[in-house]
């Protein structure tokens, strides 16, 4: 609660910066500001009566212009073209000029107004004092530039790279459904040869995955007993092709954690499909896929095991295959580096382990 006070805090400061529903709100605080800055010097104290505000209404519009013309011409057709010495340079010039007008017009439109047992050394200490009350505010100013144009460049980058990603995300799950497809339809297309039965049998449950890629698919989450589901539907479905295969799927997850989990749909897909694909053994030996799928601490766990088929090698480092290839790119897309994956391949089995955070 207090991280995510704290954090609104800084958005609202970082939206005030930048955004331009702020912009009145911003100069007007700058302007105030500046005001009680120049209030509390000792300058405008020198004359007399009405005079005194007339000397600091004057001061005060000479600095603001020289504020607005660093901030709006300097920085950004100098300073943020890296024309450094440039900038310096007129920088500089504009601050010798501001300070030429402002003693010239103490000499020729207030001298007569000065206090008289006002010393001459204390005129010139009065100019030193605006010096050094000019720089901060020059400098701030520039500095208050350069954190809007970050942030906003910043923003500018998030974006991208969040558009980047999610191209890349959709690109990624366009082949995988594709590439799943292709290989069911090669399965029903043997299938009708050997046995039409069977063949219309896997036909009515392609309809059931054709469902849940029009309406879970699309979503960006999906729950994961549908995940589950699905993968079920997927694994009986084989199960009708093949007389000699049985699976297993394990969800050691307490039902309100199992009903409140989201994950990417299609996450597992790939895995298990490749289990299937490996476990096959044409001497008509038994085989399985095994799934336990658990969650805990805010970490789901997914572990596919399957049966080796002997004449089959699989390298548990070679990511051969689209199917793979593009799971494994889609998991470093979405979590970063806070997921974990292993893939053991042994002599009578094949497993991978699957963590990410949900």
């Amino acid at each position: 609660m207090k991280y995510s006070a704290l954090k609104f805090k800084e958005t609202l400061v970082m939206d005030f910066l930048v955004e331009d529903r702020f912009k009145f709100r911003r100069h007007l605080l700058f302007l105030i500001f500046f005001f009680f800055l120049l209030y509390s010097a000792r300058f405008w104290h020198w004359y007399s009566g009405i005079y005194q505000y007339y000397v600091l209404l004057f001061v005060y519009a000479i600095l603001i212009v020289m504020v607005y013309i660093n901030i709006y011409v300097l920085v950004p057709k100098f300073f943020f073209k890296t024309k450094y010495i440039t900038y310096l340079i007129l920088l500089v010039l504009m601050g010798v000029i501001g300070l030429n007008m402002i003693g010239n017009g103490f000499k020729f439109f207030f001298e007569d107004f000065r206090v008289e047992n006002i010393k001459k050394e204390g005129e010139k200490g009065s100019i030193y004092e605006g010096i050094l009350m000019c720089i901060p505010i020059i400098l701030t100013t520039t500095t208050v530039k350069l954190l809007q144009k970050w942030i906003n460049d910043t923003k500018r980058i998030t974006e991208l790279n969040n558009l980047t990603l999610q191209m890349e995300l959709n690109e990624l799950r366009n082949q995988i459904n594709p590439h799943f497809l292709f290989n069911m339809l090669n399965n029903v297309k043997a299938l009708t040869r050997t046995d039409p039965e069977k063949a219309s049998a896997v036909i009515v449950k392609l309809s059931e995955f054709l469902r849940y890629q029009l309406y879970e698919n699309g979503e960006e989450k999906t729950l994961l007993t549908s995940e589950i589901d699905f993968l079920s539907n997927f694994l009986n479905l084989e199960k009708i092709r093949r007389e000699n295969f049985s699976f297993d799927i394990n969800a050691e997850t307490e039902g309100r954690a199992l009903k409140s989990t989201f994950i990417p749909p299609n996450l597992f897909t790939t895995f298990v499909e490749n289990a299937v694909k490996h476990s096959v053994d044409i001497s008509s030996k038994t085989s399985y896929v095994t799934i336990h799928i658990s969650v805990e601490n805010k970490s789901l766990h997914f572990t596919c095991t399957n049966s080796m088929n002997p004449s089959l090698t699989i390298s548990s480092t070679n990511y051969s295959g689209l199917g793979l290839a593009n799971i494994k790119r889609r998991l470093e897309l979405l979590y970063g580096n806070t997921f974990s994956l292993e893939i053991i391949s042994g002599e009578k089995k094949y497993t991978v382990n699957l963590k990410i955070p949900v």
